[in-house]
């Protein structure tokens, strides 16, 4: 995977990375995902943390080779090794698989920091490691997670939490949102302006130029003809049509429970669902460890793995790196395929 990343090398993007809850499985999936050198020539990587628990880490998974460059200044990274922008010089206690306010605090900080250098253009991408809800949660940091708080911070008016691995690409209507208040949010607006971030995203940052994209129902069955609800025919049908007269390629609804199963998804660049467990499980089983968030929608690029702080492993050095290092790649092939994406529009007899 390395060396076929490294085939038509061009100028290193910079990759900041936010460590997330300290207490869970990120420094250790960050460092992993990180420490191999022969990476720095297709990316810079900068690590916003904690340089005292990297120390931690790097003694706690006996990896004493293992050498980083410690800044205080984004502007001072050194692309042949992995940088660790300092928030902090504070020595933490470390209490794995543990929730505490000090890691939420930390968090957010990290977040603050990448967030600023992002618009100063210090850093090209951001990669963030798995959060606590709760401990991050405070009148700074409002909000149910990540993809939310980007979306504000960036001036978005919406965003699209899109989750992928390889040619798999499932997005949602709603996110962070209990299941006894899905239907009142599903909307034919919401569920139209979902399709339409969906659609520009398919095309400037994965190159496909006619996207099919499959939407799912809400209701078992997909309501069967208003039977079982009458969400999917009134707001989803509608709101699908109304996506076919501005040129989306929109299909459905199907219902859920048979549209994976049957293997119906190969058939569609991207599927839209309408809650986050409707489309969260199904990827999860058909990505394994190899899944990534995606933020569609914002002027930035951000994605983070698709798993959560893992307390039940933290500290165990058996957590995989796959889903941080895809992130990674996913983040950089989603940066240059937007600069391709200029280059074609502003030359348009250029071709897709």
């Amino acid at each position: 995977m390395i060396k076929e990343r490294l085939k038509g090398k061009t100028t290193p993007v910079r990759v900041g990375v936010t460590h997330g809850d300290f207490n869970g499985i990120s420094y250790e999936v960050m460092i992993k995902a990180l420490m191999d050198s022969r990476l720095y020539e297709l990316f810079t990587p900068v690590i916003y943390g904690l340089p005292r628990v990297v120390g931690f880490h790097r003694k706690h998974m006996h990896l004493f080779e293992f050498n980083y460059n410690v800044i205080s200044n984004s502007s001072r990274m050194n692309p042949k090794k992995l940088n660790i922008r300092s928030i902090s010089d504070e020595e933490v206690k470390i209490e794995f698989g543990k929730s505490v306010k000090l890691a939420g605090d930390y968090a957010f900080q990290a977040l603050e920091a990448a967030v600023k250098d992002l618009k100063d253009k210090k850093i090209d991408i951001l990669v963030t490691a798995p959060i606590n809800k709760e401990n991050i949660h405070s009148e700074k940091f409002a909000f149910q997670g990540h993809t939310e708080y980007l979306t504000q911070r960036f001036g978005a008016e919406n965003s699209l939490m899109l989750m992928v691995s390889d040619k798999l690409r499932v997005g949602t209507v709603t996110n962070h949102v209990p299941i006894s208040g899905v239907a009142e949010k599903i909307t034919e607006e919401l569920i139209l302006a979902k399709l339409k971030i969906m659609n520009d995203s398919l095309k400037k940052d994965f190159l496909i130029e006619k996207p099919k994209i499959a939407v799912l129902g809400l209701n078992p069955h997909a309501g069967d003809k208003g039977v079982i609800g009458t969400e999917d025919e009134s707001v989803i049908h509608t709101a699908i049509l109304k996506a076919r007269e501005q040129e989306i390629l929109a299909f459905g609804p199907f219902p859920a429970d048979g549209f994976f199963g049957s293997g119906n998804y190969t058939k569609y660049d991207a599927v839209l669902a309408m809650y986050h467990d409707q489309g969260m499980i199904p990827f999860k089983l058909l990505a394994t460890e190899g899944g990534v968030n995606f933020t569609a929608g914002l002027p930035i690029v951000r994605t983070s793995p698709d798993h959560g702080t893992a307390y039940d492993i933290a500290g165990e050095n058996v957590a995989s790196p796959v889903s941080m290092r895809q992130a990674v790649y996913l983040g950089i092939d989603i940066y240059k395929n937007r600069q391709k994406w200029q280059a074609m529009n502003a030359n348009p007899l250029s071709g897709h």
